[in-house]
């Protein structure tokens, strides 16, 4: 099978990362009989640097063109004094928006070799982590109209609307409930519906969907117990739904007490089978060049792209294992190395 890949190495780290994860797909195109061809496309803060924008239309093109895009990084400080329409973020949000990519999938599940590389208490990690997060990707606060003012006495006001029509919430619900289908049939959706007009129309129409699907449980939970929950009981979540924001601060919340930020993959999809894959981690710049990054989460959302955009599941399941055996082996990167363990540089 023949695939064409959109890679975005990125900025940092990111271009470090990738070249590891593009040796597993090779192995894997080998021993399967695949050929993936490479399209590199140039996003982020080294656009900027090369073109004067974060996402060029050319390499907006490519990305269309492709069959799934693998990204590694964008961002880091040297890019804190552009224009917010060309910050290396911007990039992001432009590419979920052209490839319609409105669903994003995040599991936090802790590798049991990597129990004490979780900073929660031992009694709490002994319970299990294994949740999917699922986050609406191209709606709300981070979509919505922005504006900042300067008022009569001089004094500037700044605003951001977080607005989600019926429609955005319910496809990213369905998302969720037939995720939850082939887990453990529970899905807690989150919401701030004691404040938000926008989380009261969002409890409404998860609850509608929910009725579609009589053999998942569903249950609400505020957005601030849930991030008490995160930390206090982790194993009672399966699927987590919910908007944007809150979706981007809890997930980075769940992946960091499964250890590491650096092991956790994610994909972003959207009706189509092509999607967005990359680790949830940012570029580090402060380590990149220096062969330290942890290059897990980008070979393991390589794994998720062959999984869910290629049809791939035996060649995902072979990565996945791969990972497994590696961490059984003693092998560690500097982010969750331990006592006894073997240190390895990313590549």
């Amino acid at each position: 099978m023949k695939k064409t890949i959109a890679v975005i190495p990125g900025d940092g780290i990111g271009p470090e990362i990738i070249a590891e994860a593009r040796k597993v797909l090779e192995k894997v195109a080998a021993k399967y009989g695949h050929t993936f061809v490479y399209d590199e496309v140039i996003a982020g803060g080294c656009a900027i640097d090369q073109f004067g924008t974060s996402l060029p239309k050319e390499m907006l093109e490519k990305c269309l063109a492709s069959d799934s895009v693998l990204l590694g990084a964008v961002g880091g400080p040297k890019w804190d004094g552009v224009a917010k329409e060309i910050r290396p973020e911007a990039a992001l949000l432009g590419i979920r928006s052209a490839l319609g990519l409105y669903s994003n999938l995040r599991p936090a599940r802790l590798f049991p070799q990597l129990a004490d590389a979780s900073p929660l208490k031992p009694s709490i990690v002994a319970q299990g982590i294994d949740l999917m997060m699922v986050r609406e990707l191209i709606g709300g606060v981070y979509f919505g109209e922005k504006r900042t003012v300067t008022l009569e006495n001089g004094e500037r006001r700044a605003s951001d609307e977080m607005v989600y029509s019926e429609h955005e919430i319910e496809r990213v619900a369905r998302v969720a409930f037939e995720t939850a289908r082939k887990r453990r049939k529970k899905v807690t959706s989150i919401d701030k519906a004691n404040v938000l007009d926008s989380s009261r129309l969002w409890r409404a129409v998860v609850h509608r969907v929910a009725e579609e699907y009589p053999d998942v449980e569903c249950s609400d939970m505020l957005v601030d117990n849930t991030a008490m929950q995160l930390v206090k009981n982790p194993s009672q979540f399966d699927v987590v739904v919910t908007e944007n924001m809150f979706g981007d601060i809890l997930s980075d919340e769940a992946s960091m007490i499964t250890g590491s930020i650096g092991m956790i993959p994610s994909s972003s999809l959207g009706e189509g089978t092509r999607g967005m894959y990359e680790p949830i981690h940012g570029s580090a710049p402060d380590i990149a060049g220096q062969n330290l990054a942890n290059p897990i989460g980008t070979i393991l959302s390589a794994a998720m792209m062959l999984k869910y955009s290629f049809d791939m599941p035996e060649e995902a399941e072979r990565i996945e294992q791969a990972v497994s055996d590696t961490l059984d082996a003693g092998f560690r990167t500097a982010d969750c190395m331990s006592e006894g363990m073997t240190r390895l540089s990313c590549s």
